[in-house]
């Protein structure tokens, strides 16, 4: 397998796709001012994160 230093996959998706929401909702919050929004913005930061670190674990060994 090869290393890359973007990911590839289901971590690009994501990634992806936590940024989307994330920014979306971030966008949503500051026009509306409902509160809610918060819950989608931690998601999307959360299901990021999960992307991230679904693609580090992909380099084992810890290899630089």
């Amino acid at each position: 397998m090869r290393d890359t230093a973007s990911p590839r996959g289901w971590p690009l998706l994501l990634v992806m796709a936590g940024a989307l929401a994330a920014m979306a909702s971030t966008t949503a919050l500051f026009i509306t001012h409902e509160h809610a929004w918060r819950y989608l913005v931690a998601a999307g930061c959360l299901v990021q994160c999960l992307g991230w670190l679904r693609h580090g674990s992909r380099r084992r060994g810890g290899a630089a």
